[in-house]
């Protein structure tokens, strides 16, 4: 598969995350489509890796999302936790935007060392 519509540039208001569901080879994947302090739009999973609960609904600050959950925070552009509980990092998405429209890759995700 390749990049597909997840939403409008519209629909994500500032320092605030749109939880949209996309179709990958391998079934639903719940994405995060997240703009951050700095207007920048950002694709990564919704699912915490520590709590198994909904990113969509915690808080963005600067380049970051918190969980709602338990208080782990996640990079937005390496899905690195950046606080306890969470330990494990979530998947970050390849975006782009092409005019009013964001598309995301829910088949490769990006990978940092």
């Amino acid at each position: 598969m390749s990049a597909q519509l997840a939403c409008l540039t519209s629909d994500v208001p500032a320092e605030s995350a749109l939880r949209v569901e996309l179709e990958g080879e391998r079934g639903t994947v719940e994405v995060a489509v997240v703009r951050d302090g700095d207007g920048t739009l950002h694709a990564i999973s919704d699912i915490c890796s520590h709590g198994a609960v909904s990113l969509s609904e915690g808080e963005v600050e600067g380049c970051f999302i918190e969980c709602w959950l338990h208080g782990s925070t996640f990079d937005l552009r390496t899905g690195q936790p950046t606080s306890l509980p969470a330990s494990r990092p979530v998947p970050v998405y390849p975006l782009s935007v092409d005019g009013e429209r964001v598309l995301v890759d829910v088949d490769a995700p990006l990978t940092f060392s």
